[in-house]
């Protein structure tokens, strides 16, 4: 009996090896690509959803860089991704007349909007624009009647967080402002844990609300619309990139059938981001003027 239960074992971890032994074996054969994106397509779950097809459909793996939008593009300048997706219009165009991306194309769009604690000790809501809700936030984080939560890392949210301050003529600093340093999930968990504010993508928001006491507090406008560009490491700038393999990527993305796929996404019953490739007035409304003629490029690869 002994005897038979040692055989069974080996046997077991014998087809254990020869598994593992397989999937190496096939996932070498795959073209790998590294892309650098931002938190929120990864926290959001829509990186987990598109990946997988666009694997599978192409033969590739897939390695994700997620961080903020700043550290993705400069993960890119050194070489070290292949293509980013991102959200910040002017960090993506200084990327691209630097010579380090080309084709910038918008993908999707979702929006911003301000969180904060049930009780809303600043009374933002019902406020008359973002502006407006920063300086409410501004005054009572002065009074020590409450505390926003920065993210801190020269992310796409970040950047358009200081721009608000900036239209509000305002410059936070005290212990009332505080710098999470973080992505974007775990900048809503250290803002539901200090009873705090903050500006988040609405993406990221969903995906946390269940798991957070905190509210949207105001929401809504232009100012905090959220569009995201796919932009393909330039070879020229850095010869190792493999171009072929992300030139396919965002060639799905834009696709019908990605954009399709993107719309799909949803959590809750409710979408997570906006198609825009092809919608061209929408994409150029949102900071793309030559969407059309980079969709047609793409189509013609």
């Amino acid at each position: 009996m002994a005897f038979s239960v040692k055989i069974l074992a080996i046997v077991c971890v014998a087809i254990v090896i020869c598994s593992v032994s397989a999937w190496a074996v096939w996932d070498a054969t795959r073209e790998r690509l590294i892309l650098a994106t931002t938190t929120s397509t990864a926290d959001t779950g829509l990186l987990g959803y598109l990946i997988p097809i666009f694997e599978n459909r192409y033969h590739a793996r897939v390695d994700i860089i997620a961080v903020g939008t700043g550290q993705a593009l400069d993960t890119a300048r050194r070489g070290d991704a292949d293509v980013v997706l991102v959200h910040s219009k002017s960090a993506e165009e200084l990327f691209v007349s630097e010579g380090y991306g080309v084709h910038r194309v918008g993908v999707m769009y979702n929006d911003f909007i301000i969180i904060g604690p049930q009780s809303d000790p600043a009374k933002v809501v019902g406020s008359s624009d973002a502006v407006s809700a920063f300086k409410k936030i501004y005054d009572a984080g002065m009074e020590g009647r409450a505390v926003f939560v920065s993210r801190g890392d020269n992310s796409g949210t970040h950047t358009k967080e200081k721009s608000i301050w900036t239209a509000a003529k305002l410059s936070p600093s005290g212990s009332w402002y505080v710098s999470a340093g973080q992505g974007m999930g775990e900048t809503i968990m250290m803002t539901n844990e200090k009873g705090a504010y903050t500006l988040a993508d609405r993406g990221t928001w969903l995906a946390y609300k269940g798991n957070v006491n905190l509210q949207i507090v105001f929401e809504g406008t232009a100012l905090l619309l959220n569009p995201y560009a796919a932009i393909l490491v330039n070879p020229e700038k850095n010869p190792s990139v493999r171009y072929r393999i992300a030139l396919s990527f965002v060639r799905y993305l834009v696709s019908q059938e990605g954009q399709e796929a993107i719309k799909k996404f949803e959590k809750g019953g409710t979408s997570l981001f906006t198609p825009i490739a092809r919608d061209y007035p929408a994409a150029k409304t949102l900071g793309f003027p030559n969407q059309q003629d980079e969709i047609a490029w793409y189509d013609a690869q």
